[in-house]
This record gives structure tokens, sequence and C-alpha cells, in this order.
């Protein structure tokens, strides 16, 4: 008998799930994630799901993670301060490429260097200015990213400029081409930009979770669930962070999957920062070919197909002043809810939500907190910002008393964005807790917090509510609203033909609101959606009916809908997959591109069997590393050639290797 111990950590919650020999679920808890030291909702969840069901510590088979905190950190503009080496490019392709936004105004160095598309050297490296650069530059930077041009056809810069790198700072580096063997380096950089403002804050949780099942007496091996759905080890995703985006979405299709045995069907999971919405088409997630997409950045991470959208349970409600009737919108950044940080300060929040009810007006940072999150490194503030956090230190206060100039404003966004301080404010969740829906939190302050929101005007003068139940209504109905037309938008993509415009212009087409309808006149427009919809995440069985009402779909919400994240962690498979290319670069030579640089064979064959059986080993030799076994080798390959006078003629050569096996597991 086995027994599989899958844990997810999300924005709010920390799930734990027990599973018998893949076949049932024993057990299953939530914990609230604790930001400021995460060991604690991932130990409370496990300690939970064990008393539950009884079973001992030593009895565990296998652990495994999945996480949506990369996610969140990256739709929310999270993470460490970063710097990135940029070899062989112009300085003017930082800004061509979007780099300048994922760097958030991070330090980067455009020097000398880099190969052509032969892997031959363009121009020396200059690792003069590199040392001058990381001299002056390099204090409070907790992740290098380097890239380099054609690095994916010779990695030697990338490699010499990590090893510098390393030798001064002690701080990991980032190489390009270990995260795609793809062509596109400005692409390459972005991913490899990511990676590096994510390794501490992936470090600390994979870290952390595994001190919690050592000090629990779980000695079974932790895996990591990848953004494909795929199992890695704990060290591989130190390693590569950036792997685990949409590690907890993907696992939660893997989960889905398990729960309802669908083979056709859109799966959307609700959580407290995101909805992420994927189409699991003949039993299988399909695997985005152009790369991840989180937020505003398009990655080279091999991910699931999904689109995740900032919209969740703990999503900011924003009021829309413009126009005259106004109107509320949800996120895309996530805050604490207001019934969630009194359980915290109650004293605090409802004496100055008490205070703030009094006031005849009400005020700008009216029903808002704020709060330092503890424990995350602090390197590289200016001297306004250290002041603020300095300011707001380890208590809660409502964020007026707090904000004094206009110019704290981007202080305190900056350092929400570093992880280092949150903000409390209405969110979905108040909503749920004033209608009676949810009675998790403190209903009472909830429910103070919606009265002040309510009493707030619009562009005609007059109040967005009358009172909070129905300020609570409008937030669950544009929640509803939101959800529906993130479904629409994924399904838009997901279409075989194309219907000429953007999904989202095609989501909210009035053609398309007046089928939901269900529109009578001298037309009649009936719009629906073709495919059922499986709605997880613990709020799911609250939010998505409505869900499926205004869709006109079947609604299909599992027994366990509130853990699939923490179900699909321990049933999915070890899967590693590593590409390289064969070019040639004049008649009768063919470059295998390799890690350790370029090799030239006399024939084609000779080549591509050399680089075969390098990426085999590669693949295989990963997949053991993660735990896996059983392992199964499979190869694609993807041969162009052209006819010149009258003969094939071979140009690339492009080989993807994928070994994929059963984490291993102790039976008890």
């Amino acid at each position: 008998m086995a027994l599989l111990l899958g844990v997810d950590t999300g924005g709010t919650y920390t799930d734990a799930v027990l599973i018998r020999d893949e076949k049932e679920v024993i057990a299953s808890a939530k914990s609230l994630t604790t930001r400021q030291d995460l060991a604690i909702g991932v130990g409370g969840a496990i300690r939970a799901v064990l008393e539950q069901s009884g079973v001992k510590p030593q009895e565990v088979s296998l652990a495994a993670l999945s996480t949506t905190l990369a996610t969140n950190a990256l739709v929310e503009g999270q993470g460490g301060r970063v710097a990135l080496i940029y070899v062989g490019f112009k300085e003017d392709d930082l800004d061509r490429h979007g780099l300048r936004d994922a760097l958030k105004g991070d330090p980067a160095l455009v020097i000398g260097g880099g190969h052509t598309h032969a892997g031959s050297e363009a121009a020396p490296l200059d690792t003069e200015a590199l040392e001058m650069f990381l001299r002056t530059e390099g204090q409070g930077v907790t992740g290098f990213a380097v890239a380099s041009v054609f690095a994916t056809r010779n990695p030697a810069h990338e490699v010499e400029a990590a090893r510098i790198i390393h030798e001064m700072t002690g701080a990991p580096a980032t190489c390009s081409h270990q995260l795609s063997a793809k062509l596109n380096g400005p692409k390459r950089a972005v991913t490899a930009v990511l990676n590096a403002r994510l390794i501490g804050m992936i470090d600390r949780l994979i870290g952390r979770a595994q001190d919690t099942l050592r000090d629990l007496g779980i000695e079974a091996p932790m895996m990591v669930v990848r953004g494909d759905g795929a199992l890695m080890s704990g060290e591989q995703a130190r390693e590569r962070p950036i792997e685990t985006i949409l590690s907890g979405p993907a696992a939660s299709i893997v989960g889905a999957r398990w729960m309802t045995g669908v083979e056709h069907a859109l799966v959307s999971d609700i959580g407290g920062t995101t909805t992420d919405v994927a189409l699991i088409k003949d039993g299988k997630p399909a695997i985005d070919p152009a790369g991840a997409r989180v937020g505003a950045f398009r990655t080279m991470v091999e991910a699931v197909a999904m689109r995740t959208t900032g919209l969740g349970g703990d999503s900011q409600v924003h009021l829309n002043t413009s126009g005259l009737s106004g109107g509320l919108t949800l996120g895309p950044r996530r805050v604490v809810p207001v019934s969630l940080i009194a359980t915290d300060a109650p004293e605090v929040v409802h004496a100055a939500l008490d205070e703030q009810l009094r006031n005849s007006t009400v005020g700008e940072f009216d029903g808002r907190f704020v709060r330092a999150v503890p424990g995350v490194p602090v390197a590289g503030l200016s001297e306004r910002e250290a002041g603020l956090l300095a300011r707001i230190g380890m208590q809660v206060h409502p964020l007026g008393q707090i904000l004094r100039t206009r110019m704290e404003h981007g202080s305190l966004g900056r350092l929400v964005d570093r992880g280092l301080v949150q903000v409390s404010g209405v969110t979905p969740s108040d909503a749920s807790h004033v209608l009676g829906r949810v009675d998790a939190w403190d209903r009472e302050a909830a429910e103070k917090a919606l009265t002040l929101f309510a009493r707030r005007r619009v562009g005609s003068g007059d109040m967005v509510a009358k009172d909070a139940e129905t300020l609570a209504q409008m937030i669950i109905d544009q929640l509803t609203e939101q959800t529906a037309l993130t479904l629409l938008e994924s399904a838009f993509a997901e279409e075989a033909e194309s219907f000429g415009l953007p999904e989202d212009q095609l989501a909210r087409h009035v053609l398309m609101r007046r089928g939901l309808a269900k529109h009578r006149g001298l037309l009649a427009l009936d719009a629906s959606m073709n495919v059922d919809v499986v709605g997880l995440g613990a709020s799911a069985p609250g939010y998505y009916p409505a869900v499926g009402e205004r869709l006109h779909c079947n609604m299909i919400l599992p027994e366990h809908a509130g853990v699939a994240n923490a179900i699909g962690a321990v049933v999915g498979r070890v899967t590693m997959r590593r590409s390289g290319t064969v070019t040639s670069p004049s008649e009768g030579k063919y470059r295998v591109h390799l890690e350790s640089g370029p090799v030239d064979y006399q024939a084609s064959d000779e080549a591509l069997a050399a680089l075969e059986a390098a990426l085999a080993g590669e693949a295989r030799g990963a997949a053991e590393q993660a735990g896996a076994e059983d392992i199964h080798v499979h190869v694609e390959r993807d041969i162009r050639t052209a006819q010149v006078e009258s003969r094939e003629v071979f140009v690339e050569g492009t080989l993807t290797v994928e070994a994929s096996g059963r984490p291993r597991v102790a039976h008890a």
C-alpha cells in the first residue's frame, strides 16, 4: 500500500491531501498560508490530514508540492531585486523587447560578446565591464540573469559570465540557455530575469517545506510540480524556479482529470489571487507551444496552455468613478481581506473601522490596512522606502495613518511588489462573509468595511450602494461576470477557426452578450458554452453555479474541488524534456550544438545520432535525479531540408527527447 501526501501552497490557503494507492482520497485539510513563514501553514495542513486519517508520518511513501506562489508573484509583480547581464545585444533591445518592464527598475548591463548562428564567437566577452558593474551594482541583488546572443548555439559566454558573478558576489546566476534550447534571445532573457526574481522566494518555500516534513517525521522524498503538470525534485525546482510557474494550476488540471475522468472540458480553478482556465482535450491538457504566459509576460517555459487572470476570492475591489453610474472591477492585485486581517488584530481593525464609520465623509483610505511581512530580504530599498517600511513595522495599521505624502504612495507600491508589505481591503471573500455564504473569519469587520465602501460616491453623486448587503451582491455579481468573460476568452482562444477579432473583444462583443441573454426581437440570438466546465477551488461551489447559468453550460463541481491542486501533485508523473539542434554551416559539415559547445560531424545521420545520445542521457539522468523509476524515453525529430539542384539538402534538425516515469515510492 502506498500513501501519497499532496500539498499545495496557494496565496490564501495551504491544502494537504492523503491518497491511498492513487485510487482514493482518505483525508484532506486546509490551513491559512503564512507568508511570513510558509512552514507554519504547510505544517498545519499536514498535521490535520495525518490526525484526520490516523496515518503515522513514517507511513507516507511520497510527498509532492504544488504552488501558485511563483504564478502569483509574476501576476502581482513581486519578487527579489535582480540584475540582467545582456551579452552581445544592443542597448535599445532592452526597451524594444519588454525587458525594462520585466526588470521593474532593477539594473541591467549591456556588454560586448556573444556568438553567431553557427556557434562561433562574434566578439570577445567584455569581462572588464562585467567586473566593474558587479563592484558598483552587485550589492543587494538576490539573483542575476545572463543572456547572450545565440547562447543556444554556444553557451560559453553565459557560462563564463555566470562563473565571474558567482566568484565576485556569491549570488545565483540564471543562464538563459539552461531554461530553453530555442532561439529568440530577448525572450530567453525575459525568462531568465523572471527566474532570477523567483529564486529566493521558491528556495524559501521548498526549504521550509522540507524542514516541516522532517520535523513531522516524514522521511519520504519531496517532489515539486512543474508548469506542465509533471514532477521534479525539490533540488531541481530550486535551481529552475521559473518552471514552477503555473505549477498549482497544472496540478489542478491533473487533479480534475483524476477526479472526474472528463475527456473534453474547460477547467476553471479559482484561488485567492488568480483564476486559471485550461482545456482538457482527449483526456490530456494541452502544452502551450509558445511558452507559458503569466500576467504581462510571455516566457519560454513549457507549461500547460492556460489563461491566468488576476481574479480570485481575495482580489481587490475597485470603484470606477468615471461616468454617472460608476461600477466595480476586481483585481488583478490580491489584498488581504478585511475579515481575515481582523482575526490577527481585532482591536486595531474594529477601532479604526468604527472611527471611520462615525465620520460624515468617507476618506480615501477608509477600510484599508497595512502590515509588513517579516523574513523577506530588504536589500536595495531607497531611503524613502526603508523609512516607510520602518514606520509600518510588524503591526497592523490603518493605511491612512501610514501614508503622509503622495510621494509615499509609489514607495508603498514598490514595497508591495517586493513582497515586503501587505495591504488589506475589501474583497469578494469579505462580500461572501456579509452574505452569509462563508463563516471562516470576522464577518462583523467585513460588514463594516463594506458599509464604508458603499458610502463612496459615483459620478452622479449617488452612493455606490444603499448598504453592505447590496454592495456584497454587486461584488459577487461582478466576480460572476469577470469569470464568465475569462472562460469565454479561453474558449475563443481554443477554437479551431478564427473569428477575426481578439479573444477579449469577442467575449465582450454585443452579439455575444445579447446571445447569452437569449435576445428575441427581429433576430433570435442564442449563445452558450458548448463544452462542460469543471469548477475547482474552495470557493467554486459558492461562485460557479451562477457562472454555469450565465454561460448556459454544464458546470461540474467535484467532491474534492477545494483540494484539486494537492491531489494533482501526487498523481502526476516525472517527465524531463531536453532539446537540441544540428545545423549545417557549410556543405559536408554538420554541427551539433551541445552544452559543452559545438561539435562537427561529416554526416547528418552521425550528427543526429550523437545529439540524440547526448539528449537522452541528459533527460534520463534528470528523471533519475528527480526520483523516477521505470523510465521510458521518447524522441521527436523535426528535420528541415531544401531542394537544391534536384537534390535534397539538410538544413537543420531539432530533436526533443522525453524521459518519463513514475516517482519512486516506498511501500508501507
